[in-house]
């Protein structure tokens, strides 16, 4: 049974996952693709498998179980151990009865039908699987060398109160609107000895999600993310779910190269062998077949932000330029990407009339539309400026028409979360003016474009927050233009942005800091000139083309 004294409570206490929670997130998984896993993680009957432990968190039907009895039985009969040696080699969970039931029967029968006694059978079925709740396991229970499964599909809202809250204090990386999966892939990664593995095939959303955010922290601090193979379309599955799996396998160890993988619909068992025999043959070229592509990183994606999601020799590019390039935003250059100015209040703050209020209380204001040519053209935007140069509010009695114009709106700003906050400041935009941007020359962004759009300003207007920036102490913004026009830098943001309906992209300043960039002094003369030139005219393949060069890439994979 569950360990649940951690939380006070008996065993029996605690209330069981409903029938129908439990059977929407039960997904039975193909004869084939247990076979895949388990060969990525070495788990094969040539070695001595009586002594070494594999968990299943949670077994269902036996889809794993079945696979793992045949392996111990081949593996028992090549060492000439009786079965029994590998009592306890296994350790399987699983909270329903019918599912505990169903397993140890299939284990036996696989057992019995390999020839060991029925006697043997039974005893290693008992011993093998046992009905409790993986995640509320002691620690010193759960060790192993490898675990493997397909976790159940079951949002964490959906779980009864008193279990969630056992979750999230068992869990620390179960945050927000997690699916339990998160969970399951914390405990397993925990129970990991020194070298163990983890072979998961599981949704692959963690990888970009925010409720991922702190499982890929803990991926990316203490293991190494070996392989992803993603299969959204492949029939994985006995019953079609809208699941979005990948198979994932994560080792206790330090971070390694790492196999980036992508499948199409008609990747099936033979597929899988021959994707298998390619990943354990060291060719270190990329591969791409009808079913699947594949390519080799030197390492994973560092940090705990959203990991890219492109082909694989696309991210094999991505991650070569990341070990070779600086990052965009970076203070040897005074390189700075931000976001313009947020108001609360764009109707009031915003407007085209040049005799509203003082002269020196209007800001003149880059707007999106003003970006649309690729060149700047300003349609006459002000913002109405409370801030002076020093960054305070100015004294509304040295502006009597500001004064008069912002207390005739008083109540639209008084109502903004900003105003009720300081009272005393209602009047105030939600960010600061910083009166320095204004005359620095910087590339401006739209926030939502279907390709990178940056656009030149000399130093005339100030940016609206439905804009962002990049400004540079050292580089030349026109051969930077040209940089950031090119599909090299559409591609990393491709890989992290969030994509909206129709293909649209969101250029965030998260996203444009993902860029990677060479070093302004290492661009030759020529190729400083066709970026730069490719820039003014708007040519994205000229800009492609020469970026290319600079990043020393013969071409960029789809």
């Amino acid at each position: 049974m569950a360990n649940l004294a951690l939380f006070g409570a008996d065993p029996q206490t605690l209330p069981d996952l409903s029938a129908e929670a439990v059977e929407h997130g039960e997904v039975f998984t193909r004869r084939w693709v247990v076979d895949l896993i388990l060969d990525l993680l070495g788990y094969t009957s040539d070695k001595d498998l009586s002594a070494l432990k594999i968990v299943e968190p949670a077994c269902g039907a036996g889809a794993f179980l079945g696979v793992i009895a045949s392996r111990i039985s081949d593996s028992c009969r090549a060492h000439g151990r009786p079965v029994t040696d590998a009592i306890g080699a296994v350790r399987a969970f699983d909270l329903l009865g019918r599912s505990v039931e169903l397993s140890r029967d299939l284990v036996e029968q696989r057992l019995l039908s390999d020839g060991w006694t029925p006697g043997d059978a039974r005893k290693v079925a008992a011993g093998w699987v046992e009905q409790g709740d993986y995640l509320l396991q002691g620690d010193s229970e759960l060790r192993a060398d490898f675990v493997v499964g397909n976790p159940p599909y079951i949002r964490l809202e959906d779980v009864p109160d008193e279990r969630m809250v056992a979750y999230r204090d068992t869990c620390s990386t179960m945050g927000g609107r997690a699916d339990i999966y998160i969970g399951f892939y914390e405990v397993a990664l925990r129970s990991l000895r020194p070298g163990g593995q983890l072979g998961f095939i599981c949704a692959d959303r963690w990888m970009r999600n925010q409720y991922g955010r702190k499982l890929r922290q803990l991926v990316t601090r203490h293991f190494s993310m070996d392989l992803t193979l993603v299969m959204h379309d492949v029939d994985a599955f006995q019953d079609q779910v809208a699941a979005y799996p990948a198979i994932t396998i994560i080792s206790s160890k330090k971070q390694g190269p790492a196999v980036a993988a992508d499948t199409t619909r008609v990747f099936g068992e033979s597929q899988a062998r021959a994707f298998f025999s390619w990943c354990m043959s060291g060719d270190s070229k990329p591969i791409v077949t009808g079913a699947f592509q594949a390519a080799r990183l030197p390492h994973w994606f560092p940090g705990e932000d959203s990991w890219p999601a492109a082909s694989p020799a696309r991210l094999a590019i991505l991650e070569d330029l990341s070990e070779r390039f600086r990052l965009l935003e970076d203070a040897t250059t005074g390189t700075r990407v931000g976001i313009g100015i947020a108001t609360g209040a764009d109707k009031v703050f915003i407007t085209h009339d040049q005799d509203l209020v003082e002269k020196d209380r209007l800001l003149a204001m880059a707007m999106v539309r003003d970006t649309t040519s690729g060149s700047l053209h300003w349609n006459g935007a002000y913002l109405v400026n409370p801030w002076n140069d020093r960054g305070g509010l100015v004294d509304l009695g040295n502006y009597p028409r500001l004064s008069a114009y912002l207390h005739q709106n008083g109540d639209v700003l008084c109502k903004r979360y900003v105003a009720v906050k300081q009272p005393e400041r209602w009047y105030k935009t939600i960010d600061k003016v910083d009166h320095r941007l204004t005359s620095r020359t910087k590339l401006l962004f739209p926030d939502m474009k279907l390709t990178i759009h940056p656009v030149l300003d000399e130093g005339a207007l100030y940016p609206h927050h439905n804009l962002y920036f990049i400004v540079s102490d050292v580089w030349d913004m026109r051969v930077l233009g040209g940089l950031l026009l090119s599909k090299v830098a559409q591609a990393f943001v491709e890989a992290y942005a969030v994509k909206m309906r129709g293909g649209t992209l969101r250029f965030q300043a998260q996203y444009l800091r993902k860029i990677r960039v060479p070093d302004p002094e290492a661009i030759g003369e020529e190729d400083r000139a066709a970026l730069a030139d490719a820039f003014d005219r708007r040519d994205v393949k000229a800009a492609t083309d020469a970026a290319l060069r600079v990043y020393g890439l013969a071409g960029l994979p789809d």
